[in-house]
């Protein structure tokens, strides 16, 4: 695939294309990496009929170049260093230290502004399904990717777009499945394939979480509706 993706919506829907064999299973959650990797959670979801939330992860951004990963931390206490990365550019001890302590407030507030009064999701023993819209350095997915193995779910699939190709194979063993539309080199980030790729804001990731768990609603009542009229057919035979 060599085509550029319009926006994010598209990018979600061609990947949910080869996802499909998750979709109806009361089983499999979609967690997507915000801020980006929610709009391409959302349309998987959508298209697998399953339920959709965020995991939060903050990058560690290493000091005049925030877009430069040092590494990650996720939600359970998990932090993840690029040593290449810290020790190229010698980034000393207490920055580290400093720079983590900030995104350790960035993360609460995140979890607060998207889940408000939504408990976590319950991942044990599920298929869990990680997207972002985008993968580089892996650094935040590594940390992802971590934090969710520490909670036991029975498979672990990371997917998105597109992914450095380097990145692709490093992670590809830490987890059951990586699943990604293209993996091009050199690769500049998700925008290099990518139409409108504008920042997506704290408010469109909390509106689309609000439609996700709307939809989950509409879809158990409708699964719940079913299976009680299975059962007054199956004793009506009777």
């Amino acid at each position: 695939m060599t085509e550029i993706f319009r926006d994010r919506i598209e990018a979600g829907k061609l990947l949910a294309g080869m996802l499909m064999h998750f979709a109806n299973q009361p089983d499999v959650i979609v967690l997507g990496l915000p801020r980006g990797g929610v709009p391409v959670a959302f349309e998987v979801a959508v298209a697998l009929k399953a339920p959709l939330d965020v995991f939060v992860v903050r990058k560690l951004g290493t000091p005049g170049q925030p877009e430069l990963a040092m590494g990650a931390i996720a939600s359970g206490g998990v932090r993840v260093l690029n040593e290449e990365v810290i020790q190229s550019l010698d980034i000393p001890t207490e920055v580290i230290e400093e720079v983590t302590a900030e995104q350790e407030l960035e993360l609460k507030r995140g979890e607060l502004a998207y889940r408000g009064s939504h408990t976590e999701p319950e991942v044990l023993g599920k298929t869990v399904i990680l997207i972002d819209d985008g993968v580089a350095t892996g650094s935040t997915m590594r940390a992802a990717i971590r934090a969710l193995k520490a909670q036991y779910p029975a498979r672990l699939v990371v997917g998105g777009p597109t992914a450095a190709a380097s990145t692709y194979y490093e992670l590809r063993s830490e987890v059951d499945e990586f699943v990604v539309l293209m993996t091009p080199e050199p690769f500049y980030g998700g925008g290099q394939w990518d139409l409108d790729f504008s920042q997506t804001t704290d408010e469109e990731v909390t509106e689309l979480l609000q439609r996700a768990r709307q939809r989950s609603r509409t879809l158990r009542s409708a699964r719940a509706h079913d299976l009680s009229a299975k059962d007054s057919d199956g004793m009506s035979r009777q």
